[in-house]
């Protein structure tokens, strides 16, 4: 199923959307994607933010081994190894932004943030506060290296017209990220180690959706089936809507 044109609906239509989505992400990370002492839960509340999918890893349990196969659940074996994007940036040193403040990243039900997914709506670009929130809450995390996946399923605009990603580096960078014309959705992962790797895909409108990793150690990730999440997503949304979002030839 193609990624569709969210903006012919109003942005409450796009949430009930949103919601569905997050949820078919944090169950299929938890019947077959993640190791057993990892987590993932829908819409929890961590240090005063709201990320759509939180990771978490068990503070009962020692990190797994990888090389040790036992050590895992689902269908999952190992992490995998950094894959291939159409675009990379890393930063030069650790990530330290150029207007820094910090928080204190607390524990969500007594275990350790590992990872998070945000799924972008249209509230988040809707004025230059919001975006700005929205920015200072993904450099937050990163700072205390904690891995991010961001879906931004929404062109830019004027506030960000080089999309989600660009106005996230340029906060660490100098180095601008420019978005491809032709393809104005960006899709990106964040991996943080001593630097902070950002592992991009843009794409456009009716193309198919990328598997995308969720980084839970360096180097070591879970790819995200954003195509079969997004399908049985779409699938629970009323005909109406449906109708309204499928290109007219699809109708």
């Amino acid at each position: 199923m193609p990624m569709h044109n969210w903006s012919k609906v109003e942005a409450g239509i796009f949430h009930a959307f949103h919601h569905e989505w997050i949820s078919e992400i944090s169950r299929e990370l938890n019947r077959t994607l993640l190791p057993k002492d990892y987590y993932a839960l829908p819409e929890q509340v961590a240090a005063g933010f709201g990320p759509d999918v939180l990771t978490l890893q068990s503070a009962r349990e020692a990190p797994p081994d990888q090389s040790n196969d036992e050590s895992v659940g689902g269908t999952a074996t190992v992490l995998r190894t950094r894959p291939e994007t159409r675009f990379k940036a890393e930063t030069e040193a650790e990530f330290y932004r150029r207007k820094k403040s910090s928080i204190v990243v607390r524990h969500v039900s007594g275990d350790r943030i590992v990872a998070m997914i945000e799924i972008v709506s249209p509230g988040n670009k809707s004025n230059r506060h919001a975006l700005r929130a929205f920015v200072e809450k993904a450099c937050e995390f990163l700072e205390h290296r904690i891995h991010l996946l961001i879906l931004d399923p929404f062109p830019p605009g004027p506030r960000d017209p080089n999309g989600i990603h660009a106005a996230i580096w340029e906060e660490v960078q100098d180095d601008p990220f420019l978005l491809p014309t032709d393809k104005p959705l960006t899709f990106v992962a964040y991996e943080c180690d001593l630097t902070t790797r950002a592992l991009i895909e843009t794409l456009a409108i009716g193309q198919m959706l990328p598997d995308m990793p969720l980084f839970l150690e360096p180097n070591g990730c879970v790819m995200i089936p954003l195509e079969k999440t997004y399908e049985a997503a779409f699938a629970t949304m009323p005909k109406r809507w449906q109708n309204v979002i499928l290109p007219t030839a699809s109708i």
